[in-house]
């Protein structure tokens, strides 16, 4: 049995303690935040003690795995003091706001010998996966066209009822930091690494201090090139969109749900697939809210098996950070209007 402790009580906590309350090997048993009454309300729906200290909670026991649903800029902070008892990391996207202090985290995880799996849900999606299958097996040919869009809306309480969110320090960022990394993840999973970013971004509509809308242009270093937009500001929110064109036709998805394969020669798997599709598991264009826990249940199933056999995660510190890097060179690209190199990130 492997019991998990909940670093946060917000939203993305609850459906943390929800991906595991559903494995029949895991129980939760604590819960720390700083919102007291949000804290003691998430415990006792788990029957799991409940801190407002980290440092307390950290020293409770049995807990071998942490899930740090914490604003963004506190995850390397508060990863660094698990990994230093001990524990197992389990930690939302980003892996923090910076490569710096992502660096630390992972250094620190590696010092202490614990595994780190970051809330990248995408990489455990059997529909995205088949569609990653086909990109590495040629369906499409060799890729060279991207456009991705996350075109989401946010209402104006998302961001005046936070303290952290839209901020540059917990936040990291907005639109990108935010929401789209899970975008820039995924092209990252698919593709390979990006080399090369421009940029241009802007705070259109929310009263934040920083951008609720951004638009870059990607070069990978297989020689793709692709447009990513993301934004927070288009009322009412539209499923995100994302096409590779190749040199023998195209894969597009909404969301997470393959809504076309036209290529030259299908095999007859693509057609199967498409047709054996359920509805998406998030509809988060206009919500925070998760409301299928089961991409974060397989984020912790695979953590589990990494534990037990010694294997990296999936999405591991080191893959967790790559869209960290992408998104500071875009962030950068923005602020001095030229293109930036994502190789100095590294």
């Amino acid at each position: 049995m492997h019991h998990i402790g909940i670093l946060g009580a917000g939203g993305i906590s609850d459906t943390h303690a929800r991906a595991a309350a559903a494995l029949p090997n895991v129980k939760v048993s604590a819960v720390c935040g700083t919102n007291a009454a949000k804290v003691e309300a998430l415990a006792n729906r788990y029957g799991a003690a409940a801190f407002t200290d980290v440092a307390a909670f950290l020293a409770h026991k049995p807990m071998d795995i942490v899930a740090i649903g914490s604003p963004s800029g506190l995850h390397a902070d508060q990863g660094v003091m698990a990994a230093a008892a001990g524990l197992h990391l389990y930690v939302e996207k980003p892996l923090d706001v910076t490569t710096a202090k992502a660096d630390a985290l992972i250094d620190a995880a590696a010092r202490a010998g614990v595994q780190i799996a970051v809330c990248f849900q995408d990489r455990n999606n059997p529909r995205l996966s088949t569609v990653k299958r086909w990109i590495d097996g040629g369906v499409i040919g060799e890729p060279r066209l991207v456009s991705a869009r996350v075109k989401w809306y946010r209402p104006p309480e998302y961001y005046a009822q936070s303290k952290w969110r839209g901020t540059p320090s917990l936040d990291g960022g907005g639109a990108l930091m935010n929401q789209g990394i899970h975008t820039v993840d995924l092209l990252l999973w698919w593709l390979g690494d990006v080399v090369r970013v421009s940029a241009k971004s802007g705070t259109l509509v929310h009263k934040i201090e920083v951008e609720d809308t951004i638009v870059g242009w990607l070069e990978f270093a297989n020689g793709a090139i692709g447009t990513l937009e993301a934004t927070t500001a288009a009322y009412p929110g539209y499923p995100r969109r994302v096409e590779v064109t190749g040199t023998r036709g195209t894969v597009s998805i909404e969301q997470d749900r393959i809504v076309g394969c036209d290529v030259r020669d299908a095999p007859p798997e693509v057609a199967a697939a498409m047709a054996a599709q359920d509805g998406d598991q998030n509809a988060q264009a206009a919500s925070a809210i998760v409301s299928d826990a089961r991409g974060h249940q397989r984020i912790l199933e695979d953590l589990l098996d990494a534990i037990e056999t010694g294997r990296p995660p999936r999405c591991d510190g080191h893959e967790g950070r790559r869209s960290v890097a992408v998104v500071e060179a875009l962030y950068e690209s923005a602020k001095t209007g030229r293109p930036v190199d994502v190789s100095r990130k590294k």
